[in-house]
């Protein structure tokens, strides 16, 4: 009986490595490589790698609550009170169109490339808005919260649960997005947060939400196991080798050149 397969697994490796250089979310880059490559159906690439993020994640957010202690977890709360009911509501979505016999790959498919779209442009304009987060002297992670961060005052709990809700919907749909736009829409709606908590923040929503996502893909039967099993071989030493690879690659170079490769892919996914 296969349980792994060394092309998956030298995939892992390889998106590992860009994921720790980069920090640019997985799925943005394992997703596409599992259905162009591969030969997977986009359910079953989008349900393996929501499942491969929650494991992957879930070392990152030990680092940062207790080495760094940069998780504010009252805005974890309120992005999670829109993202896990509206990715179960897309999973009971997908589930009925399963049942009454419709194709969901078209939506699945749109949806990637939309999320790969904005991700290039977040990609792009990301070391824009942190360099403007650290000039507007954002307070110390110890004494800033929920509270004192925010754009929107009175309205900042409805904007962090639209935030999370439509990160939700994108998430289950495309696993993309729970990484690289979760921590645009941070520093949007958190300007006065400083960047290492905006990424703490975000890592630790994208656990519950790739979880809950990751499972319901499980139970409709888009998951394969060799599959995990043979990415997390290759990802979880590519992502340490990553992080430590990147104070030695100049960024400005790689950023726009897999800004460029995201948008290529995403205008053939929306084109498909």
């Amino acid at each position: 009986m296969e349980f792994f397969n060394i092309g998956y697994t030298v995939s892992g490796l390889l998106v590992g490595l860009l994921v720790g250089v980069t920090g640019v979310g997985g799925g943005s880059l394992m997703t596409p490589l599992l259905v162009f490559l591969f030969g997977f159906k986009p359910a079953t690439a989008v349900g393996t790698d929501l499942l491969f993020a929650a494991i992957t994640k879930t070392s990152g957010v030990w680092v940062h609550h207790n080495k760094h202690g940069s998780v504010e977890w009252k805005t974890v709360a309120w992005l999670a009170a829109g993202s896990l009911p509206f990715a179960v509501a897309t999973l009971f979505v997908i589930k009925y169109f399963m049942d009454v016999g419709k194709e969901t790959t078209g939506a699945i498919t749109f949806t990637l490339g939309i999320a790969l779209l904005l991700t290039a442009v977040s990609l792009i304009y990301r070391s824009v808005l942190m360099r403007k987060v650290e000039e507007a002297k954002p307070l110390p992670d110890d004494i800033s919260n929920f509270n004192n961060t925010g754009r929107f005052d009175k309205w900042q709990i409805p904007a962090t649960i639209l935030t999370g809700a439509v990160l939700g919907v994108l998430v289950t749909l495309s696993s993309v997005g729970a990484g690289a736009l979760g921590t645009v829409a941070l520093i949007f709606l958190f300007p006065k947060m400083s960047t290492l908590k905006i990424v703490g923040t975000d890592l630790a929503h994208a656990i519950p939400l790739t979880a809950v996502a990751g499972f319901g893909h499980w139970l409709l039967g888009n998951v394969d196991y060799i599959l995990l099993g043979s990415l997390l071989l290759g990802s979880i030493p590519g992502i340490w080798v990553g992080s430590h690879l990147s104070a030695k690659i100049p960024e400005r170079y790689l950023r726009p050149t897999l800004a460029t490769i995201l948008i290529l892919i995403g205008v053939k996914f929306v084109t498909q």
